[in-house]
């Protein structure tokens, strides 16, 4: 009743839809392995980042290490980022009418998403440095 191919068709159909989906799935789990890999690449890199940069100025701790107080004086007082948080919530808080000059600069700035304001790669060391 069946055909004298049959068990060689059986055995084929059998052998390649096991590889096929092995490859598969090896090419699936290859994929999601790599994005996790990167993902956890790069939360490491910010981590590191947080933790060796002042995330204000961006100034690496190997420049506070050959100044007096060093990194962690400069990340918890000279450029503490909650101080801008609250100075942000604080102008938001107040009526633009009652603005300061510089008040109405940051606000503007902020407002337009435009992060300029923050000293990027400056501190008052740096430029007491440069002025020696």
């Amino acid at each position: 009743a069946g055909d004298e191919y049959e068990l060689y068709r059986v055995v084929f159909d059998i052998t390649f839809f096991f590889f096929v989906i092995v490859i598969l799935l090896a090419i699936t789990l290859g994929l999601i392995i790599d994005a996790f890999g990167e993902l956890r690449d790069q939360q490491e890199q910010v981590k590191e980042d947080m933790e060796t940069k002042c995330f204000i100025c961006g100034i690496g701790n190997d420049y506070f290490d050959t100044v007096p107080h060093g990194f962690e004086t400069h990340t918890l007082q000279e450029h503490n980022l909650a101080n801008y948080l609250f100075f942000l919530m604080y102008l938001i808080n107040k009526d633009e009418t009652e603005h300061t000059g510089q008040e109405s600069y940051v606000w503007k700035m902020y407002q337009e998403r435009c992060w300029e304001f923050f000293p990027a790669g400056d501190c008052f060391r740096k430029q007491y440095e440069d002025q020696l």
